[in-house]
């Protein structure tokens, strides 16, 4: 076997043999295929495409490159999972895991970090004084076993694959191959060992998938992997050209976040918590459990400050605020029409809450704060936008960004707001 040969395949559009997938990704796990090849192959797949069982084998080869969890053994409740393909202001894991957790559920979250204008959990929780990302397998299991849910970063041992290409695809514009995207996140989803599985699909402005129809195949694809491999698996596609909630950054969400869980905080946020933890909770076996009447009594709440508290978080410290502001006073009076994903995301990433390497320290108090979302009425000279950094020098870069980054109608103007949930795949 060799490497010339599998790149040659796909790039004539031929499809690659079950030994040609397993040679290649053990190959480059052990350094063996260089980046420069596996470049070269990545944007063949990008460019030609792979079938569903060139997808199924090259996933399956990204969790034979490593470990495989199991929890059935360990836990007496069903495991649930969800999975969020990326987008601005989603901040859902942060309140879903422990709502699901207070229903019946264990949650075994492993999560990732911001890249570019998408956030990232860990970083968000990571504001949290004291809060630990990286878990041993035995303190993941404690976490789990204790409080029902565990938000931590995958261990070096699952799917180094996948951790090798990811970084790869990053910096060589193939990201948005779909076959990628697809393997990558179930690789690491079916090797973490969870029962049931929810994807979060998004769609707009703000999200990698732009399209419905690039949206529906990727949840597609996803699903069936899943399925294939034992794991029940549903995706909600969801839409991403309007910020979830009223923040974009670190700090920023999960103050937005803990207001959820006490039983108030942003309505698109709620809707969206509550419609994934009802699928959740499905895929569990859970069915008759009430997540709605879960936010309302406390319980979780209480399961959020038990599972911060296990990590070496303080539920109770203060968090970390940006020393400067700078507000965006509304430029005219009416209706808001749009505020773009994109842009918000992207200023909120140059103001310090994002990162452009992997390497990149992140701002735990920078962001975007929203006072007003698409449908509100607005008036000239109230604030409509405030911009949190540390550093002030980053204003005007991300003033750049929200140059045109929404629209205001005149006042009378009639709005129907994009549902939140556009489809559901099973």
């Amino acid at each position: 076997m060799d490497v010339i040969s599998v790149i040659r395949t796909k790039r004539d559009k031929g499809e690659l043999s079950p030994e040609q997938i397993d040679w290649v990704i053990d190959a480059y796990t052990r350094g063996e295929v260089a980046d420069e090849q596996m470049s070269a192959l990545a944007m063949a797949i990008l460019l030609n495409g792979m079938n569903r069982d060139e997808i199924a084998r090259w996933t399956a080869a990204m969790i034979a490159s490593g470990e495989r969890m199991d929890f059935s053994s360990s836990l007496s409740r069903p495991t649930a999972d969800k999975h969020s393909t990326g987008g601005v202001g989603d901040k859902i894991t942060l309140p879903l895991a422990p709502l699901v957790a207070a229903c019946g559920a264990a949650v075994p979250q492993l999560s990732g970090r911001g890249l570019g204008h998408t956030g990232g959990t860990l970083d968000k929780l990571e504001s949290i004084p004291g809060w630990r990302a990286l878990l041993s397998n035995e303190e993941m299991l404690s976490v789990l076993g204790g409080t029902g849910a565990v938000i931590c970063a995958a261990g070096d041992g699952l799917a180094p694959a996948d951790k090798k290409l990811y970084a790869l695809r990053d910096v060589t514009g193939t990201v948005e191959a779909i076959p990628l995207i697809a393997s990558s996140i179930m690789s690491k989803k079916i090797a973490e060992g969870t029962g049931s599985l929810v994807l979060d699909v998004k769609v707009g402005t703000g999200a990698f998938m732009k399209t419905i129809e690039d949206a529906r195949e990727l949840a597609s694809t996803m699903v069936a992997l899943g399925t294939d491999s034992g794991v029940r698996t549903a995706a909600l596609l969801t839409d991403m050209s309007t910020p979830l909630g009223l923040t974009a950054g670190n700090a920023l969400e999960v103050r937005e976040s803990v207001e959820v869980l006490a039983g108030g905080g942003p309505a698109d946020v709620v809707e969206l918590t509550l419609a994934l933890a009802r699928e959740m909770l499905d895929a569990a076996g859970l069915k008759d459990a009430d997540p709605a009447k879960a936010l309302a009594d406390g319980s979780a709440m209480d399961v959020w400050r038990r599972m911060i508290a296990a990590q070496g978080g303080d539920p109770d410290a203060a968090l970390p605020v940006a020393r400067e502001q700078h507000v965006i006073m509304a430029p005219a009076s009416g209706v808001l029409t749009r505020l773009d994903a994109y842009d918000i995301g992207v200023a909120a990433w140059r103001l310090g809450a994002g990162r452009a390497r992997k390497e990149d320290p992140v701002q735990a108090g920078a962001g975007v704060e929203m006072h007003a979302k698409p449908g509100d009425t607005v008036t000239a000279g109230q604030p409509l936008l405030t911009l949190h950094t540390d550093t002030p020098e980053k204003f005007g870069y991300a003033l750049e960004s929200l140059e045109s980054s929404w629209d205001i109608a005149p006042e009378g103007t009639s709005f129907t707001r994009t549902p939140i949930v556009l489809d559901r795949i099973a």
